[in-house]
């Protein structure tokens, strides 16, 4: 195609916008850029700021080129900007002026440049309509198809639209398949050059957070909470909750019946994870002893936002964790920087023999 249709163009805005499910604004939007596009590439350059208007009525467009006033005498980009003394009267150093140009025709390249703007700006602004729906499904569960795994990225379809989940958001060594069904969670949608996406978890805390609501409905009458949540995904997560009523067990209400509902989490996040809750306390004290448990705990010493948990040497290991996993978990639990410590063995008064008794005897007697 040699030419743009500008009025053909004109008249498919409200069917191209009906098709797509776009607002017209949007699509004109899309024409008007791609237009600006091909002008620049017939008669400017690449740094020229160029805007299009179309008429839909007429068929008809013009193109602004803008430029900022420069001071005389100083070098300058003809592209950007222009010459204080060519500007025109009643202008002054840093105004914006624009340049208005008819469009007749576009040569070949141009032409083909516009049409792959429009494709690529209709593609992008179905995604972000698409998005925009998810909008307010941040911070929740969905299902989803794994419809590609790559190195870094596992792509998920969810139906209108593919959310991409990163090796950061992956549970540390769990298998993605191909056409499997999961559950993720709807982290954020993520805007940057390339346009928008949205951003899925499996390995966020919120992830477990989340299920546990689904499966502990004395949450949502507020009976208990979640006051805390630390997670090494794949591996262990540590969850602090507390309960709102007296005489109510909140690690109990977690755990459920038979252990049922902490099993029907374990059952998402997979049987590697183990899952630690704990009580909550407002004692800073008690809290890390809670946090480090199943380690048992002698003493806790703090100062300002760290912390010495002194233990007996059989419980320093579980104290620290493989990999020091159970006290890094507690210090991001708690918000302390916490040392393990081994705690001094009390010294043993020492026996008497019965030598020493009887000597000790007989001296008390002479002394009689």
């Amino acid at each position: 195609m040699e030419n743009l249709d500008l009025k053909q163009m004109a008249t498919m805005v409200g069917v191209i916008a009906e098709e797509k499910n776009l607002p017209k604004e949007t699509v004109l939007d899309v024409i008007q850029m791609a237009i600006a596009a091909a002008w620049r590439k017939d008669n400017g350059d690449r740094e020229m700021n160029v805007r299009a208007i179309l008429n839909t009525k007429t068929g008809s467009a013009d193109v602004f080129v803008a430029r900022e006033v420069v001071e005389d005498g100083v070098a300058y980009n003809p592209s950007t900007e222009i010459p204080l003394k060519e500007a025109g009267k009643g202008k002054k150093v840093g105004d914006i002026i624009e340049e208005k140009h008819a469009v007749t025709s576009f040569g070949r390249v141009a032409a083909m440049t516009a049409k792959q703007v429009v494709v690529q700006r209709l593609r992008d602004a179905e995604r972000d309509a698409v998005l925009a729906m998810f909008e307010d499904k941040i911070g929740t569960i969905v299902t989803g198809i794994v419809s590609r795994v790559e190195p870094k990225i596992v792509r998920i379809d969810l139906g209108k639209t593919t959310g991409i989940m990163p090796k950061s958001e992956q549970i540390d060594g769990e298998y993605y398949s191909v056409g499997s069904r999961i559950k993720v969670f709807i982290k954020d949608i993520e805007r940057g050059e390339r346009g928008a996406q949205l951003i899925l978890s499996r390995g966020c805390a919120e992830f477990v957070e989340y299920l546990f609501r689904q499966e502990v409905p004395e949450i949502e009458n507020n009976t208990v909470e979640i006051r805390g949540i630390a997670r090494e995904a794949g591996r262990r997560t540590k969850i602090a909750v507390a309960s709102t009523v007296p005489d109510v067990d909140p690690v109990g209400t977690f755990v459920g019946g038979r252990g049922v509902r902490v099993q029907a989490v374990t059952n998402e996040i997979g049987e590697r994870e183990k899952i630690d809750i704990i009580n909550w306390s407002d004692n800073a004290s008690e809290y890390i002893r809670e946090a480090l448990s199943p380690a048992e705990i002698v003493k806790v010493e703090i100062k300002d936002k760290k912390a010495k948990a002194y233990v007996t040497e059989d419980q320093q290991s579980i104290a620290i964790g493989r990999q020091g996993q159970n006290v890094r978990l507690a210090s991001k639990l708690t918000g302390y920087d916490i040392d393990i410590e081994l705690a001094k063995a009390p010294e043993k008064k020492k026996k008497k023999n019965v030598e020493d008794s009887l000597l000790s005897a007989l001296e008390e007697a002479e002394a009689e």
